[in-house]
């Protein structure tokens, strides 16, 4: 079994007015979150952001502005999800990524693991996500984006 880096990234996609991409976890009802995955092999991280936004939304992220925020989240892996790690890991170093869109664009889902996806208001969207770390980057957003 190939394991999951405990290293990943989460990647706030954007409208210039703050709207917000959320997408519904289909493996965790009711869980609304932002793009997230873990790194493979050695990619760079930028690029691991690349691969996640086109692999759960179909939104190719070289068409649009990436920021690596130079953020790192360090947390404590759910537990349901920890067999997907090696043995004895618990732990994610999760760094913060944005992508801004020009508008609210379509969508295209990874049909296995996201049901569906909501374009919000920022402030609605930190309510929404259940992880405290993607809720405090949406947080950030206004500010990080001068609005």
């Amino acid at each position: 079994m190939t394991y999951k880096q405990p290293v990943s990234v989460l990647v706030v996609i954007h409208t210039p007015e703050c709207k917000v991409l959320l997408i519904e976890r289909r493996d965790f009802a009711n869980a609304w979150q932002s793009v997230t995955g873990s790194r493979e092999g050695d990619e760079a991280l930028a690029e691991t952001a690349r691969r996640e936004v086109c692999e759960e939304t179909g939104i190719d992220a070289a068409l649009y502005r990436l920021d690596d925020w130079q953020r790192v989240n360090e947390y404590e892996i759910y537990e349901v999800w920890r067999h997907r790690y090696a043995p004895g890991v618990t732990t994610n170093a999760e760094h913060v990524f944005s992508l801004e869109v020009p508008a609210e664009l379509p969508v295209t889902l990874s049909p296995g693991e996201h049901g569906r996806y909501r374009w919000v208001d920022w402030s609605q969207a930190a309510e929404m996500v259940f992880s405290p770390s993607n809720a405090d980057a949406i947080r950030m957003l206004p500010v990080r984006t001068g609005h």
